[in-house]
């Protein structure tokens, strides 16, 4: 609409600045306002007024999450040791959504340092489902999602070490992509994607339309920084091409944790789009997802309460119900061996190795984002998925498997339950594919609807 002058920048912004006033109190999911965002729409409004059309995201607004440095914005990362932090400078990743013309509005709301699958902290509190505000967003960029799904705003950069991108997206009707590691800059995030994470986090976008997260991969990855209207038109026909005739699996079991029904039934309706979009679509569990959770906490655990002891040392009183449990682990556990740590990466590089073998002959795989849909806020440490109570943790393995073999994976929506939640389901792909993933995530998409508007969202008040 802007590329084609039917609004302006500022009439955009305006418009999202106004949702954002009416809906956030009730939903908590955007902390921090741009107070330059208008500035930046009249700045975008005067170049396409000039002609300039060749920046792909003119005049369009963009969260980021709050883990994510944004020039002169809090960062706060959820936590209250860094409550007062202002970044000077913008992560790489948002240099390159402004080079693009995006204008961000504002920071996300996150669980603290990125720790769980909730979206609360003791800076923020908490963010609530924009399909049930009785139920959270996911975590940790739950902020980003539930902003997305309400338009509050175009689209949101979150990241991504163990589902953290798509969980949230399966659980509030929205797209999201994890690239592969490094095809998007990780610096610039706190907590710091350094060794081990380095491994298995990414950045990536969050979107209400799979076409969109592919424009914002290639602005995220520094692909795409000015495409014309023909360009664009170019992309969108392109998008799909070369998916006949290859094989794809899919599975609703990883031999540790069942799902819902209402899970299956979403990842057979996907696996007919694919079917009938000309694909070889067969029912198969590929080797070594089993081993993803053991693995996670294998490789991750021990580096993740070593962060959060560093993070609240001399000031553990900071710390909010997450970050208190892991330093307990922390103080009571052993101190990881090295022989352990190296066994444990051995024997995740034979079976990513393994398990890319199987991929040459089925490039794309189909996979629940985990084993529930979006669950109540005081049932953060665990759900009940099929009469068995379940970790929180471990029922999202599913996700957690395609960081620990950091593989490229996009969510994308594929179903409803019977209670009016929505259902996502991943695609994955072979490292550095994530033009087929997201190709074969739009064919799910266009055959079974895609993000759909949540319910109307009471005022505050209005509710008790």
């Amino acid at each position: 609409m802007i590329r084609a002058r039917e609004v302006s920048p500022v009439e955009v912004v305006e418009a999202h600045l106004r949702r954002v006033e009416r809906l956030n109190p009730r939903l908590n999911a955007i902390v921090a306002l741009a107070p330059d965002a208008l500035e930046r729409a009249r700045e975008a409004e005067a170049l396409v007024e000039g002609g300039a059309l060749r920046k792909p995201l003119l005049g369009v607004p963009v969260t980021v999450k709050d883990t994510i440095a944004v020039a002169r914005l809090p960062a706060t990362s959820g936590t209250k040791a860094r409550a007062a932090y202002v970044p000077a400078a913008d992560a790489p990743a948002v240099s390159f959504l402004k080079e693009a013309g995006a204008i961000v509005i504002g920071k996300t709301n996150t669980s603290e340092l990125a720790l769980d699958y909730t979206t609360d902290n003791t800076v923020f509190g908490h963010a609530n489902n924009p399909h049930d505000l009785a139920r959270t967003p996911g975590g940790s960029s739950g902020g980003c999602a539930a902003a997305v799904a309400a338009c509050l705003t175009a689209a949101s950069v979150g990241s991504d070490l163990a589902g953290s991108i798509r969980i949230p997206a399966h659980f509030c009707c929205v797209a999201g992509l994890k690239p592969t590691v490094g095809r998007v800059s990780g610096v610039g995030h706190f907590p710091v994607m350094t060794y081990p994470f380095d491994r298995a986090a990414s950045l990536g976008p969050l979107a209400r339309t799979v076409e969109d997260l592919g424009l914002l991969f290639d602005v995220l990855s520094g692909d795409a920084f000015e495409l014309d209207g023909v360009q664009l038109e170019k992309r969108r026909s392109e998008a799909g091409a070369g998916l006949k005739g290859l094989r794809a699996a899919w599975y609703a079991d990883d031999g540790q944790v069942p799902v819902t029904p209402e899970t299956r039934e979403a990842l057979k309706s996907a696996a007919e789009a694919l079917r009938s979009a000309g694909l070889i679509v067969e029912e198969a569990r590929p080797p070594g997802v089993e081993r993803a959770t053991e693995l996670w906490l294998s490789l991750f655990s021990r580096a993740t309460q070593e962060m959060v002891a560093t993070v609240y040392k001399g000031r553990e009183e900071d710390a909010g119900p997450t970050a208190r449990a892991l330093l307990k682990r922390a103080a009571e556990s052993k101190a990881a061996r090295r022989e352990d740590e190296q066994r444990a990466w051995a024997e995740r590089d034979r079976l990513r190795a393994e398990l890319l073998r199987w991929m040459e002959r089925t490039p794309i795989l189909l996979a629940p984002v985990g084993a529930v849909p979006a669950f109540r806020h005081e049932e953060a440490r665990r759900v009940e998925v099929c009469g068995r109570s379940v970790s929180t943790f471990r029922a999202f393995g599913y996700a957690q498997a395609f960081n620990v073999f950091d593989l490229p994976a996009a969510c994308v929506p594929a179903g409803w339950t019977r209670a009016g939640l929505p259902v996502g389901v991943q695609i994955v792909g072979r490292p550095k594919e994530e033009k087929t993933v997201l190709a074969a995530a739009r064919v799910v998409e266009e055959a079974l609807g895609g993000w759909q508007p949540p319910p109307e969202i009471p005022p505050p008040g209005a509710l008790p």
